[in-house]
């Protein structure tokens, strides 16, 4: 499969908030979530659209739309699995979060510390995990996710553990290519938080996340990579029409670079993953954590942390709405949290060019009407 390499490595195209598109108090959509949804569906045409209002008690309202794949009949249904792309970087941050509270870690540890054995350039002395999730390490992709290795890594048979550490040698043996502070969103960093991860649990990311953060929340329907088996497939667009690709021809990003975006999972299982940032952590982890992770780190630049774009206020919000977006050129994820007022919206295509404008518009009007919420 043939990739938008920049697309691929941009991975973030944070949704607008402060100029969505209505103020609180604005009137609400007749008809309700489920009006929002056609609306939106009709609008933009994905192959299929899916989308959840999540509480405090839990996921309220979902609905979806259209296909699981292109020219076909079959229906996407509300148990199917759809690719999360960068909207994976909040789980491993979450997961890090975990072993720092188990005491396996510490948010100021440096990654020279965690990788004592790489002979490390001296401008990584003093960079933390917590710089690292968020993107102000001065990491860049094209220095090291260079077109040589994602060619490379198709034919990779090694365990993804070593793909991973062989990444974290190429990036802290010379000085990084960007500010070091100074926000730069790199798919890098976090795929050597996950290469710590890693490091210090002796488990693969995949593993570690499913053991350590998936099952606690009892999130069972999920994997890495591109769905299989009779699920919606990703589409990408060629001319005028759409393209559904098969899973068996594995599009995707590398799985190395599983820990920056590769997870899917089904929209009730995601929808509990949001629900822990609207109960202070539900009992998976304590409140003063999910405090932390829903603050950005201060620097210049976007206000980035775990995961998150963390918007300090926004008209309809009661308090900082945490937002992001993920794909790989074939998917689209858009997820808003008002934390404060306990909502969150969950937004899922199995396209990007359709299913982009689809899955922000529909995440920003079930955030910002908030039917039945």
């Amino acid at each position: 499969m043939r990739l938008d390499r920049r697309a691929v490595l941009a991975g973030l195209t944070v949704v607008p908030l402060a100029g969505a598109a209505r103020a609180a108090g604005s009137a609400r959509s007749e008809g309700g979530a489920d009006a929002i949804l056609d609306s939106v569906f009709a609008t933009h045409g994905p192959p299929a659209l899916a989308g959840g209002i999540v509480t405090r008690d839990g996921l309220i309202w979902s609905g979806v739309r259209g296909v699981r794949r292109q020219g076909t009949d079959t229906p996407a249904t509300l148990q199917d699995r759809w690719h999360l792309g960068s909207n994976t970087k909040a789980m491993t941050a979450a997961t890090w979060a975990r072993l720092v509270e188990a005491g396996r870690a510490r948010w100021d540890q440096p990654l020279t510390e965690v990788f004592p054995e790489i002979a490390a350039d001296p401008a990584w002395a003093g960079v933390t995990l917590e710089t690292v999730m968020a993107h102000r390490s001065g990491l860049r992709d094209e220095d090291v996710i260079t077109l040589p290795v994602l060619l490379a890594a198709g034919g990779d048979v090694r365990p993804l553990p070593e793909q991973r550490l062989d990444l974290v040698r190429t990036a802290l043996s010379k000085a990084p290519g960007w500010t070091q502070g100074e926000y730069g969103y790199a798919n890098i960093n976090f795929v050597l938080a996950g290469a710590a991860i890693e490091r210090l649990t002796g488990q693969a990311w995949e593993t570690a996340i499913a053991e350590r953060l998936f099952e606690p929340l009892g999130i069972t329907a999920f994997g890495f990579g591109a769905p299989e088996g009779d699920q919606p497939w990703g589409h990408r667009p060629f001319g005028e029409t759409l393209i559904a690709l098969d899973p068996a021809t594995k599009p995707d990003n590398p799985a190395f670079m599983g820990p920056a975006g590769t997870c899917h999972m089904s929209l009730p299982d995601y929808a509990r993953f949001v629900q822990m940032y609207l109960t202070e952590g539900g009992g998976v982890l304590s409140p003063a954590t999910m405090a932390r992770i829903t603050t950005a780190p201060e620097g210049p630049g976007r206000p980035y942390g775990f995961g998150w774009l963390i918007q300090p206020s926004a008209p309809w919000a009661k308090g900082p709405v945490l937002a992001h977006e993920g794909s790989n050129t074939l998917w689209h994820a858009t997820t808003i949290i008002d934390s404060a007022a306990g909502v969150g919206a969950i937004a899922l295509s199995n396209a990007h060019a359709k299913g982009g404008p689809a899955t922000q518009q529909l995440a920003q009007r079930l955030i910002i009407e908030r039917p039945g919420a």
